[in-house]
């Protein structure tokens, strides 16, 4: 997630047109707390009973926690990309990532028209 954090403004436009979230089996108050800790400018969900990580297909039965899945979400609703799992050690997952949500921004807008 750090790396999340440290890249955000390439990564996630700065959060323009994109939300973040980290959603993991830990308490929401232990989210709460790292969260403000490390300064992260995305939010976190708790999954403790694993619901999400099930219906993403994310969750170890085994471990009893969500693997380190990533997906992108259209504003449609409908997942545009996925990496499971995300190699955060591996710098091409970032460019794809980046790409994924670069696909995502709007084409037409005046603030998209003026970055470019």
């Amino acid at each position: 997630m750090e790396a999340y954090r440290d890249q955000y403004a390439t990564l996630f436009n700065n959060g323009r047109h994109v939300a973040v979230i980290g959603i993991s089996v830990d308490p929401d108050t232990a989210l709460a707390s790292w969260m403000r800790d490390e300064q992260f400018p995305m939010v976190f969900a708790s999954d403790t009973g694993g619901v999400v990580g099930r219906q993403y297909g994310a969750w170890n039965d085994k471990y009893k926690l969500d693997d380190r899945s990533l997906f992108v979400v259209g504003p449609d609703g409908r997942v545009t990309y996925v990496a499971q799992p995300f190699k955060e050690l591996v710098p091409k997952a970032y460019a794809d990532l980046a790409a994924a949500v670069d696909a995502l921004a709007p084409k037409d807008s005046a603030e998209t028209k003026g970055s470019r």
